[in-house]
């Protein structure tokens, strides 16, 4: 059985979606190849729901193992 890999982004553009994309922000990002063709990034909300985003508007980042449980503890509780 394969591992999931978590990926993670901060959000560092919002323009006319400030009020859902907030700067600075670390959010998980779903695989979805058929956005990435199309320089789409889905990422997922507080809410736990999945939306897609211009992929320049955020940048990838790797957090050390206990970061990312810690993350992923708060926004799946």
């Amino acid at each position: 059985m394969s591992e999931i890999v978590r990926q993670f982004a901060v959000c560092v553009r919002n323009e006319e979606h400030e009020e859902s994309l907030e700067l600075r922000k670390i959010y998980e990002v779903l695989e979805d190849l058929t956005a990435a063709k199309h320089n789409m990034i889905r990422v997922i909300d507080e809410e736990g729901e999945d939306y897609l985003y211009p992929r320049d508007w955020f940048l990838s980042i790797q957090l050390p193992h206990n970061i990312e449980e810690a993350i992923l503890d708060m926004t799946h509780s």
